[in-house]
């Protein structure tokens, strides 16, 4: 398990992150919410060890983040970034190549051609990444990252994914299809957190819906227990009308039409 307890982030001496606490669970996929400059990617930054709290303390399996080797941690937790510039004319099967040295597995064409298969690019791997669209890059980037990750769980013990705004680029086919291997994943004892803007998805997929809002957690729950009209207007500053579909009653959330 990754636990932040009481842990804080500042930029330049402003709170990007106030005192926050959050157990990441293996097999739970959790699903963080809110609007721009929430502090929703410092979090996420903050439970896979890409920055250290100023304050506080984040714990994998009750050891300090900070003091888990660099190729160790590469082998526990892999992270899809919002973007990733590439300059060099690499090939997508050189990238995703990329995956497999920093996990530090073996590299086998067989898992580059499986893990392209898996984000709906067979066939790609000798295409250059630089001639992609920007939504086959971003599948490219998930095929690098689930090379790396491997397995969910190795040996009995949980891996985890971390993944920041993971269908930003992608029509609603390949969204759907990104975040059912989130939700794969996390079923099969991994760990999955990732930043979506979408809240319909978000309630769709999530075991656990982490709601944010000026540097800090707001609400934490099932999306069930946590979506509300009221939740969403102190969040968002608007009125949305949260309804419920058929069981297991997902929540759904539309727009207050004038009447």
């Amino acid at each position: 398990m990754i636990r932040i307890d009481e842990a804080s982030v500042h930029y330049r001496g402003r709170a990007a992150l106030h005192p926050s606490s959050l157990d990441v669970e293996p097999g739970a996929f959790t699903i963080v919410v809110g609007p721009n400059g929430a502090g929703k990617s410092t979090l996420l930054k903050l439970m896979a060890g890409e920055i250290a709290p100023d304050e506080g303390s984040v714990l994998l399996d009750d050891r300090l983040l900070s003091s888990v080797p660099a190729r160790e941690l590469a082998r526990r937790r892999a992270v899809l970034p919002q973007s990733s510039a590439l300059a060099f004319p690499f090939t997508v099967a050189e990238v995703v190549r990329l995956g497999l040295d920093a996990g530090g597995r073996t590299s086998r064409v067989q898992d580059i051609v499986d893990a392209l298969d898996r984000v709906d690019l067979a066939g790609f791997s000798g295409r250059y990444y630089q001639e992609l669209s920007g939504g086959e890059q971003q599948r490219v980037h998930l095929a690098r990252v689930l090379c790396q990750i491997g397995p969910p769980v190795v040996h009995g013990t949980p891996r985890y994914l971390f993944l920041d705004e993971p269908i930003s680029s992608l029509d609603i086919r390949h969204q759907l299809a990104v975040l059912s291997i989130g939700r794969d994943f996390a079923r099969a004892g991994g760990g999955v957190v990732a930043v979506l803007h979408d809240l319909n998805l978000a309630a769709g997929f999530a075991d656990r819906l982490v709601v944010l809002a000026h540097g800090a957690i707001v609400a934490d729950g099932s999306p069930a227990a946590i979506l509300t009209d009221r939740l969403i207007e102190s969040v968002f500053d608007l009125k949305l009308r949260v309804g419920a579909l058929p069981p297991p009653g997902i929540p759904f959330v539309l727009p207050q039409t004038a009447a």
